[in-house]
């Protein structure tokens, strides 16, 4: 877990610790406050440690019952203060795909210029529901949750749209994992293959693949989006990370400027597909 957010998160659980000194009618020892909560004593003694994250419910029943309701806004500020740079899948797929993916959906809304990298997927927004179908399902199945597989692949091509605008630009970049990685069944591979194939050329997608055989500058792992020089978006197996400040940005930037430097465009990129849908289907 980052530094920021755990500091964050104690941070969080210090002002809670005050709500429950300052009560109006007096100091609540932390028992007495689990008690008027229903909660187990621990769970009092994690928040205010910062060693569990709390949810808008919590926050809300803790101004309750320190008395203080108003100070629930400021709580919940809090909170998505610091739950916004960090979102836990598991706890995001408890809701299911299609809320999950309206976030993304409305930042990419305002951008006009995207820089994407993915070492071993192809990119969201270049797959075929079909495949979209098998990348969701296996991170459900991974994390025992998310039962609406269906809406998530329609939020997903939907989101897709914002491609073929005028005025809006994808950059892509895919090691050839991503080509090759079998998440999928063959034919499915197969198609988004051809899918990948043929958006080269499109005025608004500039797509560059780094072949196995290309020297790298870099270690080539952990897909992000930059969108528009203001937002990151980046992907690890517990959480997606969105980083907003300068640094961060400008660092991911970078990453993706060093990848860049060992990618193919134009025929080598379709050579590359190619060579990996024949791979496909063998003689």
């Amino acid at each position: 877990m980052s530094t920021d957010y755990q500091q964050a998160r104690e941070a969080l659980g210090a002002r809670l610790r005050d709500l429950r000194f300052s009560c109006p009618g007096g100091r609540l020892t932390g028992q007495q406050l689990a008690q008027r909560l229903g909660w187990p004593g621990s769970k009092v003694s994690k928040l205010e440690l910062g060693k569990q994250t709390a949810t808008p419910e919590d926050l809300r029943a803790w101004a309750d019952a320190t008395d203080q309701p108003d100070l629930y806004a400021e709580l919940a500020a809090r909170l998505a203060g610091f739950e916004s740079h960090i979102r836990s899948w598991r706890r995001a797929l408890a809701n299911g795909f299609a809320p999950l993916h309206e976030g993304l959906t409305q930042e990419l809304e305002r951008t006009s210029e995207l820089w994407m990298w993915e070492e071993s997927v192809v990119a969201g927004l270049l797959q075929t529901p079909e495949y979209a179908r098998h990348v969701l399902r296996r991170y459900a199945d991974l994390m025992g949750s998310a039962s609406d597989i269906e809406d998530g692949v329609r939020s997903r091509v939907q989101r897709q749209e914002w491609v073929y605008r005028p005025g809006r630009k994808l950059h892509v970049l895919m090691w050839e994992a991503a080509l090759r990685s079998l998440i999928c069944p063959p034919s499915v591979l197969a198609a988004q293959l051809d899918r990948l194939a043929g958006v080269i050329g499109m005025d608004t997608v500039e797509l560059g693949i780094i072949p196995f055989t290309a020297s790298v500058k870099i270690v080539p792992a952990n897909g992000f989006w930059v969108l528009d020089d203001r937002l990151v978006v980046a992907e690890d197996w517990h959480a997606e990370l969105w980083l907003d400040d300068v640094d961060n940005v400008t660092l991911y930037k970078k990453v993706w400027r060093t990848l860049r430097q060992s990618a193919v465009y134009g025929s080598d990129a379709h050579n590359v597909i190619g060579a990996a849908r024949r791979a496909l289907n063998p003689l």
